[in-house]
């Protein structure tokens, strides 16, 4: 079987090279004057340099948006992307300082654009007991017996049953990211593949292309498109959720993650609204770091017989 990487591997990795390799302290400056920012380009009115970051990030070598700019104005410096001006910092020191007073002198903080894709109550974008309790569940989750005994299962059936399809050709990362997606909604809501799951899986598909878009709906039909396919999204996440809340109130509870949602976690209990804003966020996670480390796996040993021999023994 010949297998083949997607072209998109490059953009697909975006978010993962983006923001391990640099610290992005988000400044909100509208209406805050006198502000210094480092030195830099903010770029076009109201779209600032986010198309060329874009581009860059579309071909096969996106560092040199970050080299040229280290070059005129330093490891930190200011630019403006995603509708917001934005300081990059490509200093180790300076992210480590970032890193070790995140929560002190700094705050976690992301574009308006990715926030309203995510929702108001994603975790990324809680703060407080909410988020502690949020956290907390999904730790707790994780590491249960319930993940240890069937999560192996799953992951096994699901792939078995993938290869099946599979032709003499395929397009790796787009198999990958299709059995991510299956396995992630069986562990969290006990789906298996159906028509229902791959009709949301293409709708997902459509808000994470969202993320690297221009944030503007009237000119970027790519963020208007995300929009509108968050919203289908969340309708359909938010009718599995009144569903499964009413089974959990006549005695019947499935052991998954939406479950323990619906439990409360050990709180007052969680809002619809809020439960379906944290799945989006879980679904749109795993879609794209398991099925990015699936395939450069593969790539990785494929391009190394001895390690892949070693792996058969």
């Amino acid at each position: 079987m010949e297998l083949f990487q997607a072209s998109g591997l490059t953009c697909l990795l975006i978010p993962t090279a983006f923001f391990v390799t640099f610290v992005l302290l988000l400044l909100r400056a509208s209406g805050r004057r006198g502000r210094r920012l480092p030195p830099g380009n903010l770029g076009l009115p109201v779209i600032g340099e986010t198309l060329q970051l874009i581009a860059a990030y579309k071909t096969e070598n996106p560092e040199p948006f970050i080299d040229d700019r280290v070059r005129r104005f330093g490891a930190v410096f200011a630019t403006h992307v995603f509708g917001e001006p934005t300081v990059f910092s490509a200093d180790p020191e300076t992210n480590r300082f970032i890193l070790q007073n995140e929560g002190k002198l700094f705050e976690c903080s992301y574009p308006r654009s990715l926030c309203n894709l995510l929702g108001k109550h994603s975790l990324l974008l809680m703060k407080g007991s909410l988020h502690k309790r949020m956290h907390s569940l999904t730790m707790s989750f994780g590491n249960s017996s319930i993940i240890r005994d069937h999560l192996l299962v799953d992951i096994d059936r699901l792939i078995r049953l993938n290869l099946e399809s599979w032709s003499d050709r395929v397009l790796l990362m787009e198999e990958a990211k299709k059995i991510t997606f299956e396995l992630t909604l069986k562990q969290l809501m006990s789906f298996d593949p159906c028509d229902w799951t791959e009709s949301l899986r293409k709708e997902y598909v459509l808000v994470i292309e969202g993320f690297f878009s221009v944030p503007l709906p009237i000119f970027s039909t790519t963020y208007r498109r995300a929009i509108k396919a968050r919203t289908k999204v969340a309708e359909a996440l938010s009718l599995v959720v009144r569903q499964r809340r009413k089974q959990c109130e006549a005695g019947a509870r499935k052991k998954d993650m939406l479950g323990a949602l619906l439990d409360g976690g050990g709180g007052s209990g969680f809002s619809d609204e809020q439960i379906v804003d944290f799945l989006v966020a879980l679904l749109v996670a795993g879609y794209e770091t398991t099925s990015t480390i699936m395939t450069l796996a593969v790539k990785f040993l494929t391009e190394t017989p001895r390690a892949l021999a070693q792996l058969k023994v």
